[in-house]
């Protein structure tokens, strides 16, 4: 007979240990509690939908980059999740009607998409979206952007470790059609600005070369992209004349960087950064992305305004923003800063840390009763929970043992068993202890834990 077959992680999918969950946990409630502070109400949908909610928007080429399946003897093919917004347009043209304008959701929840894993992407994520439906104001965009920044702030990063990077599809169109840009040319411009980084000064050359964009509109660009980075993040400086821009493109973007400023969210803000222009096509104006800002790992969040998505779904004509965040790349800055809290920390957090570790000293009377202390520990009282309550799996009897596991465990308290009506209280972080019947100890550790009635 040979050896059992061992099995391994699926590629690009993460095992979570009680360690891990808690982190996750974390970020989690992080991302749970911003939403709320910020007005936005919670939905989900399924973790798989029909394939053609995603080939609609995006067209059959993203097949590829989907984890599909079809039911054994079924006819329908389905798609894990890649993203949040085909399903959010489906819930919302399902009622639009009947919901409130706007509509402010978030959502969080694992999301699936078949590439090559590498540092920064997995093929299984967690990701958090905040959408603002039925607004087309800029406010609507501040208010998107406000609660990134939200999230940033609430981990302890500042505008020195990353960096809201502004744009505009609009105003980058404007730009890029002043510098000799076929107008019909757009989409294949927004695609290699999309990808400009990662590809090097010849794929470059050859991608543009490819869709018949002309070299000397990406040398014109170059000179006018030094010009903005130089601009700062003063919107006065903004030449509508120098740059192409149309009048009412650049007075919403002006509007938006007024409003940053009065709820003093501009100093995390790059004020228009045109390498900045998200590569799905559905983007309809403003764009951003969070960067590190000493460069380095895949952004951090990213989104913008999508003011014909609805539509596509079968919903009333609404304008719409939102953004994604996923946290992968989150995690690893956080631990790369020092951010993320300690594993005992999260345990604690995520109240993991015992109130009573329950030890009998080994008498038969001691050992008959500790079921049920442990039992009266745990049980709920009247508007207040159970509290968290161990006891050993180990047959040792030795007391200093049991104590040490009790420490390890990083409990607040040792209860131990004298007899079968009377116990011991110790605190395990200052040391004292109190002899008490066994009857009055749920009450009297309540009392020391600060949660009585």
């Amino acid at each position: 007979m040979g050896s059992p077959k061992s099995f391994q992680t699926p590629t690009g999918t993460r095992d979570w240990y009680p360690a891990d969950a808690n982190r996750r946990r974390f970020l989690t409630e992080a991302w749970r509690s911003a939403s709320l502070r910020h007005a936005f109400e919670e939905i989900d949908g399924p973790t798989f939908e029909t394939l053609d909610l995603y080939t609609v928007k995006s067209g059959e080429g993203i097949v590829s980059e989907l984890f599909s399946f079809q039911r054994f003897g079924g006819e329908k093919t389905y798609a894990l999740r890649p993203e949040f917004t085909p399903t959010l347009a489906r819930l919302y043209a399902a009622k639009a009607s009947s919901l409130p304008k706007p509509t402010r959701w978030f959502t969080l929840g694992p999301m699936f998409r078949a590439e090559r894993p590498q540092r920064g992407r997995l093929r299984e994520f967690l990701q958090w979206n905040c959408d603002v439906l039925g607004d087309p104001s800029p406010q609507a965009d501040a208010d998107i952007i406000a609660v990134c920044i939200g999230l940033l702030e609430q981990l302890g990063l500042t505008p020195a470790d990353v960096r809201v990077k502004l744009s505009n599809r609009n105003l980058v169109r404007d730009i890029a059609l002043s510098c000799g840009l076929p107008d019909d040319k757009a989409d294949a411009w927004f695609a290699y600005l999309d990808g400009e980084a990662k590809r090097s000064a010849g794929e470059n050359e050859a991608f543009l070369v490819h869709r018949g964009v002309s070299l000397l509109v990406r040398d014109r660009w170059m000179q006018l992209l030094e010009s903005v980075r130089n601009m700062g993040s003063d919107a006065d400086q903004f030449n509508v004349e120098r740059f192409g821009m149309k009048l009412e493109t650049i007075e919403q973007h002006r509007d938006l960087l007024v409003r940053l400023r009065s709820m003093g969210l501009l100093p995390w803000c790059d004020m228009l950064d045109m390498t900045i222009v998200r590569g799905l096509a559905y983007y309809t104006g403003m764009v951003f992305e969070v960067h590190e800002a000493s460069g380095g790992e895949r952004a951090l969040a990213g989104g913008g305004r999508y003011d014909k998505l609805i539509e596509l779904f079968g919903g009333p004509p609404t304008p719409a923003v939102g953004f994604g965040m996923g946290d992968v790349v989150l995690s690893l800055v956080l631990q790369d800063r020092g951010l993320m809290p300690s594993d005992a920390d999260l345990a604690d957090r995520a109240g993991m840390r015992p109130d009573a570790f329950v030890i009998s000293n080994g008498t038969p009377e001691a050992d008959a009763v500790l079921p049920a202390v442990v039992a009266a520990l745990r049980k709920a009282a009247p508007g207040l929970p159970g509290l968290h309550a161990r006891r050993s799996a180990k047959e040792t009897r030795n007391i200093g043992k049991l104590l040490q596991e009790a420490t390890k465990l990083n409990a607040r308290f040792a209860i131990i068993l004298e007899s079968g009506s009377s116990c011991t209280v110790k605190d395990l972080t200052s040391g004292r202890q109190e002899l008490m019947d066994i009857a009055n100890v749920v009450v009297r550790l309540r009392q020391f834990l600060n949660r009585a009635p």
